[in-house]
């Protein structure tokens, strides 16, 4: 198989998939453990376990060209009401399902694409179709992505109204030649827009999101960057590397014409990153992970990240939608066509599905916290039986003798060195059948 994971030598940002969100690897994930997630659906639940929703909406303006997620750009009104009726269908008949059917929803999140591409009239008719099949009033966090140039005053209203409580802005860059060029569909002037009415309407989060990195980045222009983030205000900011996994416009390009890489290196984004941390704590953010900087620790929390890394239910909505229920993990199909066709014969839409063994779920868990910056491994080795630190103890040891962490009385704590890198050191943990595979 083809090494698509990061390797810690690797200095230029080649093809590939960098991020690490899951383990073992999507491709590990197959249609055999379909039954397995089904027979999840249908057993009773862990009561103790917190439940949240994941939904997917595909739909975007125009696909950035270092976009890898499922999306379709410019769909017309009836496929977008379509797919609000088969999103609403698919949970309609998960609502009936014994793990599901009664539970309160604690956290949801709406993910693309470009949830706000949707209108004010077809945002509240998804709220209150999905309502009634569960309800998220009292939700304890509900985080809508946002690109700026979808938004008008009446839509982020309208946001307010369908209990939105933490809006997530996709700024990624203020300069416009370097949006135009990796291929955005918004300017500067409409996130200035955009600012102001989520600013005007009131939230009780809202997170801004940066990528180091882009093509055409330079010192200054990134300085400036998060000088104008600050300048904002927002209670969160995140900040991703940027990262050229395989279905990536720029990736076909590379591949194409045999170019290579027009992105930064590894090296100047961790330095951009470092330099950002810096910058964001003069300015009174606190560090919440490798990406995550926040306004207030106590009251900023990003509960959605924090219930996925440590393996709580997330029923997945909508095309290519991931979840994990019930220490299963599970995907829905991954084309629009075929999502709606099977959705709307009354079945569920699973596509493919993992059953992890207990080790793999401790790993997973592991791994994940560790992108926080550290990890309390007690409270692990309470959870899972086993001993964090001695099942760990060879990457441990490397690690934290190459400057990356520490380890104190069952605390794994990464160094500025290991946060700017986090996710280049995680494969060291894994089982070695899954050192090397293709991530998705």
């Amino acid at each position: 198989m083809t090494t698509e994971l990061p390797t810690t030598e690797s200095q230029q940002t080649e093809v590939g998939s960098y991020f690490i969100t899951n383990y073992p690897a999507y491709s590990a994930w197959s249609q055999d453990d379909v039954p397995r997630a089904l027979a999840a659906l249908h057993n009773e639940p862990d009561d103790s376990i917190p439940l949240g929703i994941y939904t997917h909406i595909p739909f975007c303006r125009k696909r950035c060209k270092f976009c890898y997620f499922r999306v379709y750009i410019q769909q017309n009104a009836q496929t977008i009401q379509r797919y609000v009726q088969a999103v609403d269908d698919e949970l309609k008949m998960l609502a009936q399902l014994p793990g599901v059917a009664g539970r309160r929803v604690e956290f949801a999140y709406f993910g693309g694409g470009t949830p706000s591409y949707l209108s004010s009239r077809q945002l509240l008719q998804l709220r209150d179709r999905l309502s009634q099949s569960v309800s998220w009033e009292t939700a304890q966090e509900v985080t809508f992505e946002c690109e700026p140039g979808t938004l008008n005053l009446e839509k982020v209203k309208t946001l307010k109204e369908i209990g939105i409580t933490r809006v997530s802005l996709g700024v990624e860059n203020f300069n416009d030649e370097i949006l135009e060029v990796n291929g955005r569909a918004h300017l500067s002037p409409e996130v200035e827009r955009a600012y102001g009415w989520i600013q005007e309407v009131g939230f009780p989060q809202v997170n801004i999101d940066l990528i180091a990195g882009m093509i055409g980045e330079t010192d200054e222009n990134w300085h400036r960057n998060l000088e104008k983030a600050v300048a904002l205000n927002p209670d969160n900011i995140t900040i991703y590397q940027m990262e050229l996994p395989y279905n990536t416009i720029i990736s076909r390009e590379m591949k194409e014409t045999g170019k290579s890489s027009p992105v930064a290196d590894w090296p100047t984004k961790r330095r951009w990153v470092s330099e950002a941390i810096d910058f964001l704590s003069e300015a009174g953010y606190h560090v919440a992970s490798g990406q995550e900087f926040v306004k207030n620790p106590e009251t900023d929390r990003f509960l959605y990240r924090d219930h996925l890394f440590r393996g709580h239910d997330i029923l997945p909505l909508g095309v290519s939608s991931f979840g994990h229920f019930q220490g299963i993990h599970y995907q829905n199909q991954d084309q629009l066509e075929d999502y709606l066709r099977i959705v709307e014969s009354g079945e569920l839409p699973i596509n493919r599905a993992y059953v992890p063994t207990p080790r793999q779920s401790h790993i997973r868990e592991y791994i994940l916290c560790l992108k926080e910056g550290f990890v309390d491994t007690k409270i692990l080795d309470q959870k899972f039986g086993v001993n964090t630190c001695e099942l760990f103890a060879e990457a441990l040891q490397n690690q934290e003798k190459a400057g990356y962490l520490t380890v104190d009385n069952g605390v794994v704590t990464l160094t500025r060195k290991g946060l700017l890198q986090v996710d280049s050191l995680l494969p060291e943990y894994f089982e070695p059948q899954y050192r090397k595979i293709r991530y998705t």
